[in-house]
């Protein structure tokens, strides 16, 4: 398991059932807004963006989701995930989920686009259209815990191998990217 350090921070509420996600065609051209997690369980394809977060010595931030979260709770994943709200530019919504989840803010840099989709055993699906960026953060981390149940950095050659051991402590989205794209995490260096 990764260390991890733990660290308390203010809570900010977030009503999952009451946000919008916008629904999205292959070429990422809006469709119309849906619930959050109707979405979810009806699998609609809609846009999203991850957050790539490295220190200066080339490690990546890992964030353990809250254990209260609906979706992936309890599982190891980057630094932050999350859906632009309609009308809010994708880049600008991947920087205020870092501030809201991590409490801190960095440049932040598109790397590229991770389109995937799969059911859960729990009747949720993801069906994302997914804007991949990064950043390099060295100061203070201020976790929500109603976010984050712990945070870590990690090299990625021993991220990779416990990955390979204990895939199932990651979420999907985190292990498919490490597998299937892994030089977006090469072009964060």
């Amino acid at each position: 398991m990764p260390p991890a350090r733990q660290t308390a921070h203010r809570p900010t509420p977030q009503d999952d059932a009451a946000e919008q996600v916008v629904l999205v065609d292959e070429q990422d051209r809006p469709l119309g807004t849906m619930p959050k997690l109707l979405a979810h369980r009806e699998g609609l394809r809609h846009r999203a963006f991850s957050v790539i977060i490295r220190d200066g010595t080339g490690r990546l931030l890992l964030q353990r989701r809250a254990a209260g979260k609906y979706h992936s709770p309890g599982l190891w994943s980057n630094a932050c995930c999350g859906h632009p709200r309609p009308g809010e530019d994708t880049a600008a919504a991947a920087s205020r989920r870092l501030g809201e989840e991590l409490g801190f803010a960095c440049p932040l840099t598109r790397v590229g686009r991770v389109d995937y989709a799969v059911r859960f055993d729990n009747g949720l699906a993801e069906n994302e259209v997914v804007s991949v960026f990064t950043g390099h953060h060295a100061g203070p981390i201020l976790p929500d815990p109603a976010e984050v149940g712990m945070v870590a950095w990690l090299d990625l050659a021993s991220l990779l191998a416990d990955v390979a051991e204990r895939p199932d402590a990651y979420t999907y989205w985190f292990r498919l990217y490490l597998t299937d794209h892994l030089p977006l995490f090469q072009q964060a260096a």
